[in-house]
Protein backbone atom coordinates (compact mmCIF):
# COMPACT_ATOMS: atom_id res chain seq x y z
CA UNK A 1 0.00 0.00 0.00
CA UNK A 2 3.09 2.13 -0.23
CA UNK A 3 2.33 5.47 -2.89
CA UNK A 4 -1.48 6.09 -1.52
CA UNK A 5 -1.27 9.67 -0.33
CA UNK A 6 -4.11 9.39 2.20
CA UNK A 7 -3.00 6.40 4.44
CA UNK A 8 -1.35 8.94 7.12
CA UNK A 9 -3.87 9.20 10.09
CA UNK A 10 -5.94 6.73 9.07
CA UNK A 11 -8.40 5.31 11.52
CA UNK A 12 -7.53 1.29 11.44
CA UNK A 13 -10.75 -0.26 13.03
CA UNK A 14 -14.49 1.84 12.08
CA UNK A 15 -17.17 2.24 14.39
CA UNK A 16 -20.25 1.08 12.00
CA UNK A 17 -23.18 0.18 14.82
CA UNK A 18 -24.16 1.69 18.24
CA UNK A 19 -26.76 0.19 20.40
CA UNK A 20 -29.22 2.07 22.39
CA UNK A 21 -29.04 1.61 26.37
CA UNK A 22 -32.22 1.74 28.30
CA UNK A 23 -30.56 4.76 30.47
CA UNK A 24 -31.39 7.45 27.90
CA UNK A 25 -34.19 10.11 28.04
CA UNK A 26 -37.63 9.57 26.53
CA UNK A 27 -38.11 11.64 22.80
CA UNK A 28 -40.52 14.11 22.33
CA UNK A 29 -42.58 15.55 20.08
CA UNK A 30 -42.38 19.24 21.33
CA UNK A 31 -40.46 21.59 18.79
CA UNK A 32 -41.02 24.89 20.78
CA UNK A 33 -36.86 24.45 22.68
CA UNK A 34 -36.03 24.40 18.50
CA UNK A 35 -38.21 27.33 17.67
CA UNK A 36 -36.91 29.20 20.61
CA UNK A 37 -33.35 28.28 19.48
CA UNK A 38 -33.74 29.30 16.08
CA UNK A 39 -35.58 32.74 17.20
CA UNK A 40 -32.70 33.67 19.22
CA UNK A 41 -30.25 32.56 16.18
CA UNK A 42 -26.60 31.75 15.57
CA UNK A 43 -27.62 28.00 15.40
CA UNK A 44 -25.19 25.31 14.34
CA UNK A 45 -26.59 23.06 12.34
CA UNK A 46 -24.97 19.35 12.02
CA UNK A 47 -26.83 16.90 9.52
CA UNK A 48 -26.81 13.65 9.08
CA UNK A 49 -27.91 10.67 6.12
CA UNK A 50 -31.42 10.54 8.21
CA UNK A 51 -31.85 14.39 6.65
CA UNK A 52 -31.78 12.74 3.20
CA UNK A 53 -33.94 9.80 3.39
CA UNK A 54 -37.34 12.30 2.38
CA UNK A 55 -35.11 12.70 -0.77
CA UNK A 56 -35.04 9.15 -1.57
CA UNK A 57 -31.44 8.19 -0.42
CA UNK A 58 -31.59 5.46 2.86
CA UNK A 59 -30.18 6.29 5.89
CA UNK A 60 -27.80 3.61 7.77
CA UNK A 61 -29.15 2.96 10.56
CA UNK A 62 -32.64 3.59 10.78
CA UNK A 63 -35.18 1.25 10.38
CA UNK A 64 -34.94 -0.75 6.97
CA UNK A 65 -30.86 1.46 7.03
CA UNK A 66 -28.93 -0.34 4.77
CA UNK A 67 -26.16 -1.47 7.19
CA UNK A 68 -29.29 -4.11 7.66
CA UNK A 69 -28.16 -5.47 4.35
CA UNK A 70 -24.72 -3.43 3.00
CA UNK A 71 -21.49 -3.23 4.86
CA UNK A 72 -19.98 -0.01 3.40
CA UNK A 73 -16.44 0.07 1.91
CA UNK A 74 -13.58 1.15 4.39
CA UNK A 75 -10.13 2.24 3.05
CA UNK A 76 -8.20 -0.37 3.64
CA UNK A 77 -10.12 -2.77 1.55
CA UNK A 78 -10.28 0.11 -1.29
CA UNK A 79 -6.67 0.17 -1.07
CA UNK A 80 -5.88 -3.13 -0.58
CA UNK A 81 -6.51 -5.32 -3.91
CA UNK A 82 -7.74 -3.83 -7.46
CA UNK A 83 -10.64 -6.49 -7.21
CA UNK A 84 -11.93 -4.35 -4.28
CA UNK A 85 -11.70 -1.38 -5.98
CA UNK A 86 -13.62 -2.83 -9.09
CA UNK A 87 -16.35 -3.96 -6.80
CA UNK A 88 -16.49 -0.55 -5.44
CA UNK A 89 -16.63 1.46 -8.86
CA UNK A 90 -18.84 -0.80 -10.63
CA UNK A 91 -21.40 -0.17 -7.11
CA UNK A 92 -20.81 3.13 -7.34
CA UNK A 93 -21.11 4.14 -10.67
CA UNK A 94 -24.42 2.32 -10.97
CA UNK A 95 -25.24 4.12 -7.84
CA UNK A 96 -24.34 7.23 -9.15
CA UNK A 97 -27.33 7.51 -11.84
CA UNK A 98 -29.94 7.37 -9.37
CA UNK A 99 -28.17 9.48 -6.78
CA UNK A 100 -26.63 11.97 -8.58
CA UNK A 101 -30.18 13.07 -9.81
CA UNK A 102 -31.69 13.07 -6.03
CA UNK A 103 -33.30 16.62 -5.57
CA UNK A 104 -33.05 18.54 -2.09
CA UNK A 105 -36.21 17.79 0.38
CA UNK A 106 -38.11 19.58 2.37
CA UNK A 107 -35.82 19.46 5.50
CA UNK A 108 -32.63 20.43 3.56
CA UNK A 109 -34.83 23.71 2.04
CA UNK A 110 -36.08 24.93 5.16
CA UNK A 111 -32.34 24.74 6.54
CA UNK A 112 -31.80 26.83 3.63
CA UNK A 113 -34.25 29.17 4.65
CA UNK A 114 -33.59 29.44 8.15
CA UNK A 115 -29.46 30.46 7.16
CA UNK A 116 -31.08 33.01 4.46
CA UNK A 117 -33.04 34.61 7.46
CA UNK A 118 -29.54 34.29 9.09
CA UNK A 119 -31.07 32.15 12.17
CA UNK A 120 -28.12 29.64 11.16
CA UNK A 121 -24.60 30.10 12.21
CA UNK A 122 -23.30 27.51 9.40
CA UNK A 123 -24.10 23.45 8.55
CA UNK A 124 -21.61 21.23 8.94
CA UNK A 125 -22.87 17.57 6.90
CA UNK A 126 -22.06 14.42 7.30
CA UNK A 127 -23.86 13.90 4.31
CA UNK A 128 -22.16 13.31 1.15
CA UNK A 129 -24.94 14.07 -1.50
CA UNK A 130 -24.42 17.64 -1.88
CA UNK A 131 -28.38 18.47 -1.28
CA UNK A 132 -27.82 21.36 1.64
CA UNK A 133 -26.07 23.32 -1.20
CA UNK A 134 -28.49 22.51 -3.64
CA UNK A 135 -31.21 23.85 -1.52
CA UNK A 136 -29.58 27.11 -1.31
CA UNK A 137 -27.06 27.13 1.77
CA UNK A 138 -24.24 28.79 2.07
CA UNK A 139 -20.65 27.41 3.48
CA UNK A 140 -21.35 24.39 4.04
CA UNK A 141 -18.90 22.16 5.58
CA UNK A 142 -18.57 18.90 4.01
CA UNK A 143 -17.27 16.60 7.10
CA UNK A 144 -17.14 13.62 5.09
CA UNK A 145 -16.12 14.59 1.42
CA UNK A 146 -18.70 14.68 -1.42
CA UNK A 147 -19.22 12.19 -3.77
CA UNK A 148 -19.09 14.98 -7.02
CA UNK A 149 -15.28 14.56 -6.83
CA UNK A 150 -12.85 12.49 -7.40
CA UNK A 151 -9.40 12.34 -6.10
CA UNK A 152 -5.99 11.02 -7.37
CA UNK A 153 -4.88 8.76 -4.54
CA UNK A 154 -1.20 9.06 -6.14
CA UNK A 155 -0.59 12.77 -8.07
CA UNK A 156 -3.09 14.37 -5.62
CA UNK A 157 -5.36 15.60 -8.74
CA UNK A 158 -8.94 16.60 -8.32
CA UNK A 159 -11.33 16.13 -10.89
CA UNK A 160 -15.16 16.33 -11.26
CA UNK A 161 -17.53 13.13 -11.03
CA UNK A 162 -19.25 13.91 -14.16
CA UNK A 163 -15.94 13.36 -15.87
CA UNK A 164 -15.60 10.26 -14.33
CA UNK A 165 -19.06 9.04 -14.99
CA UNK A 166 -18.46 9.69 -18.82
CA UNK A 167 -15.09 7.39 -19.08
CA UNK A 168 -16.89 4.70 -17.01
CA UNK A 169 -19.31 4.68 -19.76
CA UNK A 170 -17.32 4.95 -22.28
CA UNK A 171 -15.21 1.70 -20.61
CA UNK A 172 -18.04 -0.18 -19.82
CA UNK A 173 -21.29 -0.04 -22.40
CA UNK A 174 -24.26 -1.74 -21.82
CA UNK A 175 -23.48 -1.72 -18.17
CA UNK A 176 -27.04 -1.46 -16.38
CA UNK A 177 -27.66 -4.51 -13.79
CA UNK A 178 -30.71 -4.45 -11.83
CA UNK A 179 -29.41 -3.04 -8.18
CA UNK A 180 -31.34 -4.22 -5.13
CA UNK A 181 -31.20 -0.44 -3.74
CA UNK A 182 -28.87 2.51 -3.18
CA UNK A 183 -27.00 3.42 0.35
CA UNK A 184 -26.23 6.71 2.00
CA UNK A 185 -22.34 6.68 0.53
CA UNK A 186 -23.73 6.18 -2.93
CA UNK A 187 -23.38 2.63 -3.88
CA UNK A 188 -25.66 0.17 -5.72
CA UNK A 189 -26.20 -3.12 -4.05
CA UNK A 190 -25.08 -5.69 -6.49
CA UNK A 191 -23.62 -9.01 -6.22
CA UNK A 192 -20.40 -10.03 -7.37
CA UNK A 193 -21.19 -11.96 -10.17
CA UNK A 194 -23.15 -8.45 -11.52
CA UNK A 195 -19.36 -6.30 -11.18
CA UNK A 196 -17.51 -9.52 -13.01
CA UNK A 197 -15.69 -8.01 -15.62
CA UNK A 198 -16.40 -4.17 -15.12
CA UNK A 199 -13.75 -1.74 -16.30
CA UNK A 200 -11.84 0.35 -14.04
CA UNK A 201 -10.57 3.64 -15.37
CA UNK A 202 -7.09 5.53 -14.00
CA UNK A 203 -6.08 8.86 -13.35
CA UNK A 204 -6.08 10.85 -16.74
CA UNK A 205 -2.91 12.17 -15.49
CA UNK A 206 -0.46 9.89 -13.70
CA UNK A 207 -2.40 6.15 -14.27
CA UNK A 208 -2.90 6.24 -10.61
CA UNK A 209 -5.69 4.72 -8.71
CA UNK A 210 -8.44 7.30 -8.50
CA UNK A 211 -10.89 7.64 -4.96
CA UNK A 212 -13.90 9.24 -4.21
CA UNK A 213 -13.23 12.49 -2.34
CA UNK A 214 -15.21 10.85 0.73
CA UNK A 215 -13.99 9.75 4.00
CA UNK A 216 -13.85 5.90 3.87
CA UNK A 217 -14.77 4.41 7.08
CA UNK A 218 -11.50 3.34 8.41
CA UNK A 219 -10.31 6.71 7.30
CA UNK A 220 -10.08 10.20 9.67
CA UNK A 221 -11.70 13.27 9.07
CA UNK A 222 -8.44 15.96 7.71
CA UNK A 223 -7.22 17.78 10.78
CA UNK A 224 -7.83 21.58 9.83
CA UNK A 225 -11.46 20.32 8.98
CA UNK A 226 -12.06 19.15 12.46
CA UNK A 227 -10.79 22.31 13.62
CA UNK A 228 -13.08 24.32 11.38
CA UNK A 229 -16.22 22.37 12.81
CA UNK A 230 -14.47 23.17 16.27
CA UNK A 231 -14.28 26.43 15.68
CA UNK A 232 -17.90 26.46 14.71
CA UNK A 233 -18.95 25.47 17.15
CA UNK A 234 -17.48 27.12 19.73
CA UNK A 235 -18.49 30.41 17.35
CA UNK A 236 -22.04 29.28 18.31
CA UNK A 237 -24.87 29.74 20.72
CA UNK A 238 -26.68 26.60 19.90
CA UNK A 239 -26.05 23.00 18.26
CA UNK A 240 -28.62 21.32 15.86
CA UNK A 241 -28.58 18.01 15.25
CA UNK A 242 -30.44 17.28 12.22
CA UNK A 243 -31.34 12.92 11.24
CA UNK A 244 -27.73 11.71 12.62
CA UNK A 245 -27.53 9.13 14.63
CA UNK A 246 -24.27 10.66 15.94
CA UNK A 247 -22.82 6.45 15.99
CA UNK A 248 -19.62 7.67 14.49
CA UNK A 249 -16.81 10.15 16.66
CA UNK A 250 -16.82 12.57 14.04
CA UNK A 251 -20.05 13.84 14.66
CA UNK A 252 -20.79 13.16 18.47
CA UNK A 253 -17.14 14.92 18.54
CA UNK A 254 -19.14 17.94 18.35
CA UNK A 255 -22.22 17.27 19.95
CA UNK A 256 -19.99 16.39 23.16
CA UNK A 257 -18.01 20.03 22.59
CA UNK A 258 -21.12 21.89 22.35
CA UNK A 259 -22.54 20.48 25.55
CA UNK A 260 -19.16 20.75 27.71
CA UNK A 261 -19.35 24.48 26.79
CA UNK A 262 -22.74 24.87 28.20
CA UNK A 263 -24.40 25.33 24.50
CA UNK A 264 -27.80 23.88 24.31
CA UNK A 265 -28.25 20.73 21.98
CA UNK A 266 -31.39 19.67 20.09
CA UNK A 267 -31.75 16.80 17.92
CA UNK A 268 -34.25 16.24 15.71
CA UNK A 269 -34.15 12.17 14.91
CA UNK A 270 -37.27 9.68 14.79
CA UNK A 271 -34.85 6.88 16.53
CA UNK A 272 -32.13 7.39 19.57
CA UNK A 273 -29.18 8.76 19.31
CA UNK A 274 -25.72 8.30 20.71
CA UNK A 275 -25.68 11.85 21.46
CA UNK A 276 -29.02 12.16 23.56
CA UNK A 277 -27.57 12.37 26.64
CA UNK A 278 -25.95 15.39 25.98
CA UNK A 279 -29.06 16.88 24.68
CA UNK A 280 -31.53 19.18 26.24
CA UNK A 281 -34.23 17.44 23.97
CA UNK A 282 -34.34 15.06 21.36
CA UNK A 283 -37.81 15.66 19.14
CA UNK A 284 -38.90 11.96 17.62
CA UNK A 285 -40.43 13.00 14.46
CA UNK A 286 -39.78 13.00 10.68
CA UNK A 287 -37.23 15.82 9.85
CA UNK A 288 -39.22 17.18 6.85
CA UNK A 289 -42.71 18.22 8.55
CA UNK A 290 -40.68 19.21 11.59
CA UNK A 291 -38.90 21.64 10.15
CA UNK A 292 -41.54 22.82 7.86
CA UNK A 293 -43.37 23.11 11.34
CA UNK A 294 -40.50 24.99 12.68
CA UNK A 295 -40.26 27.86 9.65
CA UNK A 296 -43.94 28.49 9.87
CA UNK A 297 -43.78 29.53 13.71
CA UNK A 298 -41.04 31.75 13.26
CA UNK A 299 -42.44 33.10 9.76
CA UNK A 300 -39.81 31.82 7.62
CA UNK A 301 -40.73 30.74 3.84
CA UNK A 302 -39.41 27.91 3.21
CA UNK A 303 -38.95 27.61 -0.97
CA UNK A 304 -41.46 25.43 -2.78
CA UNK A 305 -40.07 21.93 -4.07
CA UNK A 306 -38.49 22.35 -7.72
CA UNK A 307 -39.50 20.35 -10.32
CA UNK A 308 -37.61 17.16 -11.36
Amino acid sequence: MQGFRTLVGMRVRPTLRWTPTGDLPPATTDLEPVVDALRAGGVLVLSGAGISTESGIPDYRGEGGSLSRHTPMTFQEFVGGAAARRRYWARSHLGWRTFGRALPNAGHRAVAAFGRDGLVSGVITQNVDGLHQAAGSEGVVELHGSLDRVVCLSCGRMSPRSELAERLEAANPGFSPVAAGINPDGDADLTDDQVVGFRVVACAVCGGVLKPDVVFFGETVPPQRVELCRRMVRESDSLLVLGSSLTVMSGLRFVRLAAESGKPVLIINRDPTRGDRHARARVGLPLGAALTTVAGRLGVTVEAEAAA
